[in-house]
């Protein structure tokens, strides 16, 4: 049961929090109410308790609104991608091939807006015969061996580093974590009056974010996948990137279409983590036309057939 003392300090956090969140900006958030704090604790406006629970709301909205450096962005892929690999093993007895899916990845990247990131795009291949890709922030994308053999040419296979690419440049895995950090200020808002009651663990608690975004991530990649939207701007940029490189944007379709026909109805893969091949054929089909590519497919058959 709350006492009378508790209902001015609990009005006190919530008129304090939303005056700050109107009169400054998102990214000073977490010191302005730092000091609003102190100076309601000093002019014993608020209690202790009250006054701790203001700072660390503030704390909060300003993780919430922070920008993620590339260092972390590279980190935070790193971490996502152990997850991935405690499920999956790298196959290590292909040398060429490795070396030849990172030069198609260093071909697309080069000629992409974002070409250069904190430690560079690493392809790795998944020995899986599942069909499926992963890419994780930083830059690191994984393609498994069964996806690798649906690619019926350099082109194809280009289509899916570009559509893992476009996920890393879009930052569909940052998002996770940026919607995560942001329910967590929402709730530890709404948590701050009732907060007088609560200990400092409790409190600390509430306010932690980071180590949930990583399961968050892999959540995406690899349980449920991407939304339909994020998925349908990834292939649309991957044709994109696909045009400026020198590739045929339409060879996303043909490995859509690919796709369908290995495995239609098939579970897991592909079919968990991505809409069907037939919608995103849809998609694509609805801007491919907008670029204007000479056709250099026969050129690079070689060295397909011979990789």
């Amino acid at each position: 049961m709350k006492t009378k003392k508790t209902v001015p300090a609990l009005m006190a956090v919530f008129v304090a929090i939303f005056v700050l969140v109107f009169l400054f900006s998102c990214e000073s958030m977490g010191s302005v109410t730092q000091i609003g704090a102190a100076i309601g604790q000093a002019t014993g406006l608020l209690s202790p308790a009250a006054a701790d629970a203001i700072a660390k709301t503030g704390v909060a909205w300003g993780n919430a609104f922070e920008e993620i450096t590339p260092e972390q962005e590279y980190f935070i892929g790193r971490a996502v991608a152990a997850n991935v690999l405690s499920s999956y093993r790298v196959q290590t007895n292909a040398p060429a091939l490795t070396a030849y899916v990172n030069k198609i990845c260093n071909t697309l990247v080069i000629n992409s807006p974002r070409p250069e990131i904190f430690n560079g795009y690493h392809v790795a291949i998944l020995d899986s015969e599942e069909i499926n890709a992963f890419a994780t922030p930083g830059g690191h994308i994984f393609i498994t061996r069964g996806l690798i053999d649906s690619a019926t040419s350099e082109d194809t296979l280009a289509a899916v580093i570009a559509h893992e690419i476009a996920h890393i440049q879009l930052q569909h895995g940052l998002k996770a974590i940026r919607n995560n950090r942001r329910t967590q200020a929402v709730l530890t808002t709404l948590s701050a009056g009732a907060s007088v009651a609560m200990s400092d663990q409790e409190l600390g608690e509430a306010t932690s974010v980071f180590s949930d975004s990583i399961n968050d991530i892999v959540t995406s990649m690899v349980t449920n996948g991407y939304s339909r939207t994020q998925e349908q701007d990834a292939d649309s940029t991957a044709m994109a990137l696909l045009s400026l490189a020198g590739y045929e944007p339409s060879s996303l379709i043909e490995m859509l279409q690919a796709l369908e026909t290995n495995q239609p109805g098939r579970r897991g893969g592909f079919n968990n983590t991505h809409p069907t091949p037939a919608q995103r054929i849809t998609n694509a089909q609805r801007t491919v036309g907008s670029y204007s590519v000479p056709d250099t497919r026969s050129y690079r058959l070689a060295r397909f057939s011979a990789i």
